[in-house]
């Protein structure tokens, strides 16, 4: 649960519980892809009937969802107790394991197997067990996680299992019926119904530094709700069921799910290769606010993202991208705000070539890019180990001889395998005797291996020898 200062807390609906069982490992992802069903036509055609029951719409979703089970282990350190130390001398702290059962639910979307549910439902699950709605239980194994949408593709063994329909989650309005499929609390399957509250919501800080827009819906999502299945009046699936905003951890009318649309483009990314590929062009930018519309000399009821600065080398760089343009479009679609054209950007495989239309100075300009690859650590030199090239200020700072220069290490994970070796404000000079001077030339060198490293750090110049996993 993420907390604000106002009084309110956004929630991902899944529910853990202390529990003790056996470690589970995630396998490789295959390279089959599943068979989708999608049908984009609009939900109805403007001139809705009286009905009276959604039972034989509801009826096959309910065979499609599914309850997701994970267990994990908890490690946590132990400090012993002061009172005992000063009788007994120096005890040592203590490392202890406890296990977590946690609850969520998923979408079936391919008769061999292939679900989609939430990354925050199986993040860091030793072991992964799938309900069915006919109460048939299989062991599943994650395929791939994507953090920054918060999904995430789990896999079963089994043929011939009851899919969903994808609609097309750009052609929702605000008021369409839907319903929320679940398993919240633990009770068992549940629908509830509302309609579309809000699209496109952002800034919610849900996902931290990840790709927010949200469908807002009324139907009750409660914890374990979670990867559920968000449907329409024809039960085809818009979304997948991702949090709730409240003051009670309950349901107040305030659940967002993520589009079948994004949530689609990265499942496909993550059965092929077990991760997502995003597209980069090398801005950054800010939402034009409305007072400053006519300060740019956009027309009268114009919006647009400010680019603020370009990455030297960059496809935006290259393209003829600078401060001080407003992007009004990307291929085709309106870019209204920074979210908007960010989700945009990072949906698009690298090597694309997009147009971008764009006001300078109030002159309209037309641009063509071909995005690169996102780098999703553009710190890290190695696993866990991120660092920057020395600047004047750290040189300073650290009191570093004008003589040394290269790369300075910011910060080194817990978790990182090279945290014995390595630690914040060692300069790496050289790498295999070649001089370091940029953070990309220094990840070619790395290679798996050993390799010898001059490195300066405490007023002295070092060897270092690494072997690189």
């Amino acid at each position: 649960m993420k907390s604000h200062s106002f009084p309110r807390a956004l929630v991902l609906a899944a529910a853990f519980t202390a529990c003790s069982y056996s470690l589970f490992a995630t396998p490789a992802a295959p390279a089959k892809k599943p068979v989708l069903h999608i049908d984009n036509s609009p939900v109805n055609d403007g001139h809705s009937a009286v009905v009276t029951s959604y039972a034989d719409v509801v009826e096959p979703v309910q065979k499609a969802v599914v309850s997701v089970y994970s267990k994990k282990t908890v490690r946590e350190h132990v400090s012993a107790n002061p009172m005992l130390r000063q009788f007994f001398g120096d005890i040592p702290d203590q490392e202890q394991e406890r296990k977590e059962e946690g609850l969520g639910s998923g979408v079936i979307i391919s008769p061999d197997g292939y679900i989609l549910t939430n990354n925050h439902v199986v993040e860091g699950a030793d072991e992964l067990k799938v309900g069915l709605s006919d109460d048939r239980e299989f062991i599943a194994k994650v395929i791939g996680t994507d953090p920054k949408t918060d999904v995430a593709v789990i896999k079963i063994e089994a043929e011939n299992l009851p899919t969903i329909t994808l609609a097309d989650s750009d052609k929702l309005r605000v008021g369409d019926v839907v319903f929320a499929v679940g398993n919240p609390l633990g009770v068992g399957q549940t629908v509830t119904s509302g309609i579309v509250s809000a699209k496109g919501r952002n800034q919610l800080g849900l996902l931290e530094n990840g790709y927010e827009s949200f469908i807002q819906t009324d139907a009750a999502i409660n914890m374990g709700n979670s990867g559920g299945a968000l449907v329409d009046a024809k039960g085809r699936l818009v979304g997948i069921n991702s949090a709730i905003i409240s003051t009670s951890r309950g349901s107040i009318g305030l659940g967002f799910a993520i589009p079948i649309n994004l949530a689609s483009s990265v499942l496909q990314s993550l059965i092929e290769t077990g991760t997502v590929t995003r597209g980069f062009l090398g801005v950054s930018a800010q939402t034009v606010p409305a007072e400053d519309a006519e300060a740019l000399r956009l027309p009268k009821g114009t919006h647009g993202t400010m680019i603020t600065d370009v990455t030297p080398g960059s496809p935006a760089e290259k393209a003829g991208l600078k401060r001080g343009d407003v992007v009004l479009s990307y291929n085709g679609r309106t870019a209204t705000t920074w979210e908007e054209l960010r989700l945009m950007i990072a949906e698009t495989m690298p090597g694309t070539k997009v147009k971008l239309a764009v006001s300078r100075d109030g002159k309209p300009l037309s641009f063509e890019a071909s995005l690169d690859k996102f780098d999703e650590k553009p710190d890290e030199l190695i696993p866990g180990v991120n660092a920057t090239v020395l600047t004047p200020d750290l040189r300073r700072r650290l009191v570093i001889p004008t003589r040394f220069s290269g790369l300075l290490i910011t910060s080194v994970d817990e978790n990182s395998p090279y945290r014995e070796q390595l630690i914040p404000n060692i300069l790496i000079v050289q790498i295999d005797r070649e001089d370091v001077t940029d953070l990309a030339s220094a990840k070619a060198a790395l290679t798996p291996g050993r390799h010898m490293m001059y490195v300066f750090f405490r007023g002295a110049l070092r060897v270092l020898r690494i072997e690189i996993l």
